[in-house]
């Protein structure tokens, strides 16, 4: 009879033909942006190797070399300084450090999710004149909206974009923080509730690759994904002329019961959206009787509005616009308390 520790064997064995299935889609991208900072991952991994390794290797060595059954080893109990030793010991680390930090520098800025593209892959730059495709982005609980404002249509858990044309994706959130990631497509970008990101990338292939969640956000985040189709101009113009024959509209009443929690919702498509919708979104007033956030936020930068702010307008005081830098600024009212027209004013 096989023994335990064998048959554990055996079924590790069978059971490795099962990982040749797998996608490493980290490491073969489509997308030009996820192709850069795979390489960046490589070349970083690289460089750590280069001290990581050496190390393994001489501890081993040491630890053979200097055992206590060697007797041949030479022992120097007075040793306790090798110039040698001490300038290979910092500065092969020092130069590594040097080299990511460098590496760093330029990446963070060749990479920033906020700039637009300049290339779309190496060798090919992107042509003048060339408009990139938008696409703006809802984290909805628990499904992704994807509205189209040059194409007037709007998706659910779907989205397709034409390859070797640069996306801009204009992305926020209905209720919570989340992220949106599309592994083959680019890295990973917060989706925050009253805020905006962005994001450029292009995808180089087609295909149909896979796009999630990539940051817990209650109990239907497992369920929260979608697929992002890679298509030639005629593929996606095909895509958007099956969209806009859907018989959905998504105005503002649909977009109200659309962002009620869900989980695993089928892909919907929606042949119209009602106009500035994105931006009500990102400024919470979706419904009709509620104030956006920038008009609120315009109220207050000029003073509030009304009784309770015009009375309670006021400035910094001389010392205090000396003590932070601003006498040479123009002075900048804002509310200093707030009260009823029937309190009177608050000192």
């Amino acid at each position: 009879m096989l023994s335990i520790t064998r048959l554990r064997g055996l079924i590790l064995i069978t059971a490795l033909p099962l990982l040749s299935g797998c996608n490493a889609v980290l490491l073969s991208p489509s997308g030009d942006v996820a192709l850069q900072q795979r390489n960046l991952i490589i070349i970083s991994t690289g460089l750590m190797l280069l001290i990581i390794v050496p190390v393994i290797f001489l501890t081993f060595l040491f630890a053979w070399r200097y055992r206590a059954s060697n007797k041949e080893a030479h022992y120097d109990p007075e040793w306790n300084h090798s110039t040698m030793l001490e300038l290979l010991i910092w500065a092969a680390p020092l130069l590594i450090i040097i080299a990511l930090g460098a590496l760093t520098w330029v990446s963070t800025h060749q990479l920033d999710p906020y700039r637009p593209l300049a290339r779309l892959s190496e060798g090919r730059e992107v042509p003048t004149g060339t408009k990139p495709l938008v696409v703006e982005v809802v984290a909805l609980d628990w499904k992704w909206l994807f509205l189209y404002p040059e194409q007037g249509i709007a998706a659910v858990n779907e989205m397709a974009a034409p390859v070797d044309r640069p996306i801009q994706f204009k992305i926020t959130s209905s209720s919570v923080m989340n992220s949106f990631f599309v592994p083959a497509l680019a890295g990973q970008i917060y989706a925050m509730p009253g805020m905006q990101t962005t994001l450029h990338a292009v995808i180089n292939h087609p295909g149909e690759y896979e796009g999630l969640s990539a940051n817990y956000s209650g109990s239907g985040f497992s369920g929260m994904r979608f697929k992002f189709h890679g298509l030639d101009q005629q593929g996606f113009d095909k895509w958007v002329a099956d969209t806009r024959a859907s018989t959905q509209r998504l105005t503002r009443d649909a977009y109200l019961k659309l962002e009620q929690p869900s989980e695993r919702n089928p892909i919907q498509h929606y042949a119209s959206v009602a106009p500035g919708l994105f931006d009500a979104i990102v400024n919470r007033c979706v419904e009709g009787n509620r104030m956006c956030m920038k008009d609120a936020m315009a109220i207050d930068a000029q003073g509030g509005m009304g009784i309770p702010g015009a009375l309670n307008v006021t400035t910094l005081d001389a010392q205090t616009r000396e003590r932070l830098g601003l006498t040479d600024t123009k002075p900048r009212k804002y509310v200093g308390a707030m009260c009823t027209s029937t309190e009177g004013l608050v000192l």
